[in-house]
């Protein structure tokens, strides 16, 4: 067939030539310069809002294939963002640790806690940060998603399937947020923190997050009672009980915090703040009891 085709362009040709004709009326004879140029070729982008069937690492282009939210899903991306300056001259994505990645989940923290309606960390969510792949990169990509999804307790980060947005699900009331729990002792150490109804007997309750500062994984470790006398500052304010030296008398507290050095390293400093009753058992919150609710022991 091409071998037809060029047989009947040449034929037309030679046809014209020999007819000595010349170019119609509006035709100049130029092949190229009245064609209109191609559009720029568009980067790929993911989505806002795009609803995910599994929990990625990587952003590669083969495996992006969103759900409609509606239905089963592992993951949800609230925001998008883009890398710039330094970070974005790379000749590869972020590595672990990077300033690349720091830079990432900041803005990835500030907008999901945006979206979800309280500080991700008071709830039962995990956030990734996912990058572009190493061929993505190499093609001008320089996205970074932020990946949210719902995990079964605040002991068990396993990421459970849902339906619908996380959008908002952190609001008072929410059944994602963190209330009040049973710790479970083994020990003298926090095996399990088994959440319940505030209504229900209980001897701990979620107070808020405090960030700790950018230092080494290794002398946070070492700052334990830091983040204990932090998160004692928390449990005043929410109580509504002077912030005092009398605080250690009132209640405990219980800490989580980020798993493992290289969340830490990535930016992710939340620690998770309790109070903790040892010596007796509460049927209500105490966000905002005052000092007749904790008194000093």
């Amino acid at each position: 067939m091409r071998r037809w085709w060029t047989a009947a362009a040449v034929s037309v040709t030679a046809g014209l030539a020999l007819a000595g004709c010349g170019a119609p009326g509006g035709v100049d004879r130029d092949l190229a310069d009245d064609w209109r140029a191609l559009p720029a070729a568009k980067a790929f982008v993911p989505e806002v809002g795009a609803c995910h069937s599994s929990i990625q690492d990587v952003g590669y282009l083969s495996g992006y294939n969103p759900v409609d939210c509606a239905v089963s899903h592992r993951a949800e991306t609230l925001y998008v963002g883009t890398l710039t300056g330094p970070d974005a001259e790379r000749s590869t994505p972020p590595r672990p640790g990077s300033n690349g990645v720091r830079t990432a989940r900041t803005q990835c923290d500030q907008q999901v806690t945006k979206a979800v309606g309280a500080d991700w960390h008071s709830g039962r969510l995990l956030l990734s940060v996912v990058f572009p792949s190493a061929p993505g990169w190499k093609g001008g990509a320089r996205w970074f998603r932020c990946d949210v999804a719902e995990v079964a307790s605040l002991d068990d980060g396993s990421v459970t399937a849902r339906t619908g947005t996380l959008r908002g699900t952190l609001k008072p009331g929410s059944p994602l947020a963190y209330g009040c729990f049973n710790p479970k002792l083994v020990k003298d150490e926090i095996d399990e923190m088994r959440a319940v109804a505030c209504t229900a007997k209980h001897r701990a309750e979620f107070v808020g997050v405090y960030q700790f500062p950018d230092v080494p994984y290794a002398e946070f470790n070492r700052s334990a009672q830091r983040a204990h006398k932090a998160c004692r500052s928390l449990v005043a304010k929410y109580v509504k009980v002077p912030d005092n030296s009398d605080m250690q008398y009132r209640a405990g507290t219980i800490i989580y915090h980020p798993y493992g050095e290289e969340e830490w390293k990535d930016g992710n400093r939340g620690v998770q703040c309790f109070l903790w009753l040892s010596d007796r058992t509460l049927t209500r919150s105490l966000k905002g009891a005052g000092s007749k609710a904790l008194p000093i022991r």
